[in-house]
């Protein structure tokens, strides 16, 4: 059962070994503060998602399975938007639409339809703490690099480091995004990290 969980962070990798969730990774790894809430905001979506529907699965007509698991998505990550309004204004502004587009993510309805629906609760919630948090760590180790190179300091919560170098802004920008997840994902095959 615990490799429900391991399997997740390293072995099935949602961002370099599966290759979803590349949207919004490309788009909101700009800086270590997008991708904590981006991570946080989709552990939490899919441990509650992944925990309904491994609860009813034998109660969902497979016929309407797939409705069904993006009402259940939505559910959550209106939660989850709401609770940003109110508590992580400034946050929320810079996620923008990729909290929304949470529910469609590839990532949640994945999950849910190949593992959580299929599993019981146990199981289901190791597996998304699992992939929630390698999830989590790949937009941390891309928002490090891309915001060290670009903006020449990295700043996590208002702390921040200034480095004296100046920076390279082509990282903050989508094609910069690309790079360093191919460079990323070259370095993790190389050292064996992933296959």
């Amino acid at each position: 059962m615990i490799k429900d969980f391991t399997n997740g962070i390293v072995k099935v990798n949602p961002i370099f070994v599966l290759a979803l969730g590349l949207c919004p990774a490309l788009a909101i790894s700009t800086s270590i503060d997008n991708a904590i809430g981006m991570g946080a905001s989709v552990i939490f979506v899919l441990l509650f998602s992944n925990l309904m529907i491994s609860l009813l699965r034998n109660v969902i007509p497979k016929e309407v399975r797939i409705p069904c698991f993006i009402v259940i998505i939505a559910t959550f990550v209106t939660i989850v938007s709401l609770a940003l309004q109110a508590y992580l204004p400034a946050l929320n502004e810079s996620l923008g639409i990729y909290v929304p587009l949470i529910v469609v993510n590839c990532i949640i309805l994945g999950r849910a339809e190949a593992f959580a629906s299929k599993n019981p609760v146990s199981r289901s919630v190791l597996d998304a703490l699992g992939i929630g948090l390698g999830f989590t760590l790949s937009l941390i180790i891309i928002s490090i690099i891309r915001e060290l190179l670009g903006t020449g300091g990295i700043s996590v919560f208002g702390y921040g480091v200034t480095l004296p170098f100046s920076p390279a802004t082509f990282f903050i920008m989508p094609a910069g995004a690309f790079l360093v997840i191919g460079l990323l994902l070259g370095l993790f095959k190389r050292v064996g990290v992933i296959r």
